[in-house]
């Protein structure tokens, strides 16, 4: 209880923050954004949510990522040019760790009908692409699932630093597998109206995604009430599509709030359907997943910082509850 009531304090205190950065006043230089690099850290986590929810299915993402300024002579930039058009390129690379636990957590053999334990560890590369009012990616995940992605030592070892107790059935987790997976997605941004002084806009968003870590297509749309819209194209995620690192700096503060919905149409993915290539635990996954999401941004003088809630609905067919909640942190920094 006292771990929950910390974990409702913390996220009072980011939105708190959030807003008194909001009405701080604006600084004086913009930047050059087509020169410029992104840095971005983030953290994912089922405990970071206003329900307070214990370990369970995605229970934690963690990403260092870095983008670069814009070129034109990236291998990657053909492979952009031939799909998006001919505009100049950012290459994006990050390392990601996602950790996905079963229900029961609390007994060292969990149900046959629930989640598998699953460490992934990933490096991520990508080319990005922007136009006036559109975002694009196309992107190559390479990494490993099982116990070389070290889930079970970064989960068990965080919690006894907190003074929480193991999570016991790891040694029934995937065993390791290669995976990768090849994606390309796109966002759109339209100015809506002008509501008494505050801009608002809509994103809508498609991707796909084929490979043996997973197989999907995805579609969204998010509105957004704000100052500032037009210097990025919404939050960044993990494992979804997302507005991306990328935003301009314009010298001017800028915030805003927003509401989305995304809906998954689902081939195949490790973590649910077991490890491609060995027997595994396993579960039947459902085919379509959705979700809301909602959440405040706020842009500053080389930073943006941003706090998302996810509700999903089941993503396999014995999924115990009606939904799973995940809530992201996001810190980026332009240099």
């Amino acid at each position: 209880m006292h771990l929950r009531n910390a974990q409702r304090s913390l996220i009072v205190a980011v939105c708190t923050g959030l807003a008194l950065l909001a009405g701080l006043p604006a600084q004086a230089q913009s930047r050059d954004n087509a020169a410029s690099s992104f840095f971005t850290l983030q953290e994912e986590n089922s405990t970071i949510s206003t329900s307070g929810l214990k370990d369970r299915f995605y229970t934690n993402g963690l990403r260092a990522g870095y983008v670069s300024p814009e070129r034109t002579d990236w291998m990657l930039s053909n492979i952009a040019n031939t799909l998006w058009g001919a505009r100049n390129v950012r290459v994006a690379f990050d390392v990601t760790q996602q950790i996905y636990t079963p229900y029961a957590t609390h007994t060292a053999n969990p149900p046959a009908t629930d989640e598998p334990y699953a460490g992934v560890l990933l490096a991520n590369l990508a080319a990005v692409q922007d136009a006036m009012n559109t975002r694009s990616s196309v992107g190559l995940n390479l990494g490993i699932v099982g116990p070389s992605a070290y889930g079970e030592q970064v989960q068990n070892g965080f919690h006894d630093l907190i003074g929480q107790g193991h999570n016991l059935g790891w040694s029934k987790q995937l065993h390791d597998e290669p995976v990768f997976a090849v994606n390309a997605a796109r966002v759109w941004r339209y100015a809506v109206a002008d509501l008494g002084g505050l801009e608002a806009d809509a994103l809508p968003a498609a991707g796909v995604t084929g490979g043996t870590l997973r197989s999907a297509a995805e579609a969204g749309l998010m509105l957004r009430v704000g100052h500032g819209l037009q210097n990025d194209f919404g939050p960044s995620r993990m494992r979804a599509l997302s507005g991306g690192d990328v935003f301009s700096s314009s010298g001017e503060l800028g915030w805003y709030a927003f509401a989305g919905v995304k809906g998954d149409a689902v081939l195949n993915d490790v973590t649910l359907g077991g490890n491609n290539f060995r027997a595994s635990p396993s579960v039947r996954i459902r085919p379509l997943v959705g979700e809301v999401n909602f959440g405040l941004v706020v842009l500053g003088d080389g930073f943006r910082v941003s706090y998302m809630q996810v509700v999903q609905t089941q993503t396999f067919k014995t999924q115990k509850g009606a939904a799973h909640e995940v809530g992201s942190l996001v810190l980026t920094v332009l240099f």
